[in-house]
């Protein structure tokens, strides 16, 4: 009889406990402030606000900020506005303030310098829209739209003066919101390479010396360096300042042999070589033909260098040939 009253006790307990969480799970639960919010009308609802709104979360009570704009409104202001509306309980968790963001489709400056550069491109046959630069008469300013708006910019119409580089521009926004009217000044350009820092003569250049600027078309010649891989290792013929495009003119190989470096003569004819000692008169990359005192004979001769501390001299001086010729027994 005791087993059977302790366990009916036991069931009685389980069944209470049961029955009280189901009962907070069929609870409502409380409205909360929200810390942020977003929105993509012109209106803030109940619903964007607090959390759990229940029945009142599609009703209206501030108006949005402008499209791509960010604004916000102070807890206190919140709970004024929905206690109308029988919101009961509202916990603001400590939130002073919501910060309310709205939604738009950005229409940015660039996006609509690549419309007309592109434009002036296909029309004028000036090349890849890339190398269009732009300054306009007006900087254009970011255009927003409604999120939901879809289509691209069309440059409806565009006139453009060869010989002035004279634009004007009429932008047609997606799906007829509009137009911007445009006018500046559009330069078709060229990619150069200049140096980062000045170097001086003789100075082998680094990825690190130099960068990749673009200049008016007009002012980069046949001579003028335009991919930095034909720099690199290079070394400088002058003096070269910073910030002025590189010609190829500017740049030798590296110097391998200097001035008054002490290198091997070599006399090379078919059937004989000959090599003595020398001082070069000059320096030079390989290649390059230079003037070297024989140290022998004492005068001075033209050679080409071929490696390191080394050059040949076309053709032989029989006198030298006599000097280096191994004496007979």
């Amino acid at each position: 009889m005791i087993r059977i009253l302790a366990t009916a006790i036991a069931l009685a307990a389980f069944t209470s406990a049961a029955s009280a969480q189901v009962t907070a799970s069929l609870a409502p639960e409380h409205p909360v402030l929200r810390a942020e919010a977003v929105v993509t009308g012109d209106v803030v609802r109940i619903g964007d606000l607090v959390d759990h709104a229940g029945i009142v979360a599609n009703v209206p009570i501030f108006r949005a900020p402008d499209l791509g704009s960010t604004g916000t409104v102070s807890a206190d202001a919140v709970v004024a506005a929905v206690r109308p509306h029988a919101l009961i309980g509202l916990d603001t968790g400590g939130v002073s303030e919501v910060v309310v963001t709205r939604l738009s489709r950005r229409i940015s400056p660039q996006e609509i310098e690549g419309c007309i550069a592109q434009a002036l491109a296909r029309q004028y046959r000036l090349g890849s829209a890339e190398n269009i630069s732009l300054s306009f008469d007006r900087e254009p300013r970011t255009i927003n739209l409604e999120p939901g708006i879809k289509g691209n910019l069309q440059a409806g119409g565009i006139n453009y003066d060869l010989h002035s580089g004279r634009f004007d521009a009429a932008v047609e926004l997606p799906a007829g919101h509009g137009h911007l009217r445009l006018t500046g000044q559009a330069t078709v350009t060229a990619t150069t390479v200049a140096l980062a820092h000045a170097i001086g003569r003789g100075e082998i250049i680094r990825e690190d010396d130099v960068v990749a600027q673009r200049r008016p078309r007009a002012e980069v010649g046949g001579t003028t360096v335009t991919d930095i891989k034909n720099v690199v290792g290079l070394a400088a013929r002058t003096d070269l300042q910073a910030n002025r495009p590189l010609r190829t003119t500017d740049l030798m190989k590296p110097e391998i042999i200097q001035r008054n470096q002490a290198v091997t003569l070599v006399y090379e004819v078919p059937g004989i070589l000959l090599t003595v000692r020398g001082k070069a008169s000059e320096g030079g990359a390989e290649g390059d033909s230079i003037m070297v005192l024989n140290e022998q004979t004492k005068r001075s001769v033209q050679g080409v260098i071929v490696g390191p501390g080394r050059v040949i001299v076309a053709g032989i001086n029989p006198q030298v040939a006599s000097i280096q010729r191994p004496r007979e027994p």
